[in-house]
């Protein structure tokens, strides 16, 4: 996750600067067809509106703002679009909406996939916006659910939405972990296009 919140991040950041669409910016420089194929399914399924990001239309404390994130996990590929709402006035961020693009070769068992990404999702969520370990000079201070908060009902996301890309040609590649590991950076490039601030 480490590696493609950074990889993600800048990836958005270069479509940015060249005042690019970042899924554009993205199919570009994409050549393999399973690849493009997922990244304009999680498009299609998301209703993405094509335009640079930043968003510069919105005025208020609320804003709203959306990503896109990609990652490959053990020949599994996993596109992620997040929408995000920010208060601006206390910083609050809600990840509203998921739309996950998923290509893990040929699928056993449809339903049970589905599920594992929506347990994914909520997991990147959690780790995105809630968790962190702290420390003091002696000791791990994070120890029960007050000093280490996670993820709670009142924070889950209106809607995780998949698009699940089967290929029965080729073996099951795995689906446990890989759709965990785009969710930060989706998040972070949603925020960008939300506010103009990049975390």
């Amino acid at each position: 996750p480490q590696i493609h919140f950074a990889s993600e991040s800048f990836i958005d950041e270069v479509a940015a600067a060249l005042n690019l669409d970042p899924i554009e910016f993205r199919l570009r420089h994409i050549k393999d067809a399973r690849d493009v194929a997922l990244i304009k399914a999680a498009a299609e399924k998301s209703g993405w509106q094509t335009r640079p990001s930043p968003r510069r239309d919105q005025t208020g404390s609320k804003v709203s703002g959306r990503g896109i994130a990609y990652a490959q996990r053990n020949g599994t590929r996993v596109a992620v679009v997040a929408e995000v709402e920010v208060d601006r006035s206390t910083g609050k961020i809600w990840a509203r909406k998921f739309t996950v693009a998923h290509d893990c070769g040929q699928i056993i068992n449809p339903d049970g996939l589905e599920k594992c990404i929506e347990g994914n999702v909520i997991q990147g969520i959690s780790r995105t916006l809630w968790e962190e370990v702290k420390f003091d000079n002696k000791t791990v201070t994070s120890v029960d659910w007050q000093t280490y908060p996670i993820l709670d009902i009142t924070e889950s996301p209106e809607s995780i939405e998949s698009v699940l890309l089967n290929h029965p040609e080729l073996p099951p590649l795995g689906a446990g972990e890989p759709s965990t590991r785009p969710i930060a950076a989706a998040i972070a490039n949603a925020i960008f296009d939300a506010t103009g601030v990049r975390i």
